[in-house]
């Protein structure tokens, strides 16, 4: 039995969710998430809580009732206040520019990467080089944050690429000439 899976998640005042089968819709003031479980599990809205529940003791369903509550709570917590993720881009000449729904990014190529914004996300460019991407969805910024950090990922001599701000890079040493 897991331990998360057995705290109901407090629904705020100003966010709404509703049920619907194995669907879960959860509406707030900064957006809409809906998400589809599987029907080894039950979710349930009770008294401005919503209890997660396994539907019988296998080990799969024991599993992903803890996994489904953690969803949900991050599900919440979008709608209320959406996730971030700051990245940085360092080298000479390496620099993004929005243009309407497509991030354009200069990353050392001979040819400028382009990249579709998806709905529902917001992206942020301060002085060329520092990008905030932002939306209702957590695994949506970061997965948006990890395909822009994968076009041109920093590389241990330089340390010039694409990095999320923190991120630590072990740096190597160059060739020693004799």
């Amino acid at each position: 039995m897991s331990r998360i899976g057995k705290l109901p998640v407090a629904i705020p005042d100003k966010v709404k969710v509703t049920v619907s089968g194995s669907e879960v819709a959860v509406e707030g003031p900064k957006g809409k998430l809906t998400k589809t479980f599987e029907s080894c599990i039950s979710v349930e809205v009770e008294d401005g809580n919503v209890i997660v529940s396994p539907n019988d003791d296998s080990r799969h369903s024991n599993a992903m009732y803890g996994t489904a509550r953690s969803i949900i709570n991050g599900m919440v917590a979008g709608v209320q206040e959406p996730y971030t993720k700051k990245l940085e881009i360092e080298g000479v000449g390496f620099k993004a520019v929005l243009k309407g729904n497509v991030l354009d990014l200069a990353l050392g190529y001979s040819h400028p990467i382009l990249y579709d914004v998806p709905s529902g996300i917001t992206i942020n460019i301060d002085g060329g080089t520092k990008l905030t991407v932002e939306g209702c969805d957590k695994q949506m910024v970061g997965q948006v944050a990890a395909d822009i950090k994968g076009f041109k990922p920093v590389e241990p001599y330089k340390g010039k690429g694409v990095r999320i701000v923190g991120q630590y890079v072990r740096r190597k040493e160059g060739k020693k000439t004799a």
